[in-house]
């Protein structure tokens, strides 16, 4: 899935038009804060939780 097709909103409220933007954003930081200091993520990979450290330059 496409950054661009993640951060479309289809909801009504115009409040919640940035929403999908703003939780990539999130996500992009908290990769990138993990990856300085080692810290592993929590993702859903094929329906399960699992924890991951992002590796440098990914």
């Amino acid at each position: 899935m496409t950054v661009a097709a993640m951060t479309k909103s289809h909801l009504q409220d115009a409040d919640m038009q940035a929403a999908p933007a703003a939780l990539v954003r999130a996500a992009k930081r908290a990769r990138e804060l993990a990856t300085k200091t080692g810290t592993p993520l929590v993702v859903i990979k094929a329906g399960k939780l699992s924890k991951e450290i992002p590796k440098q330059g990914a």
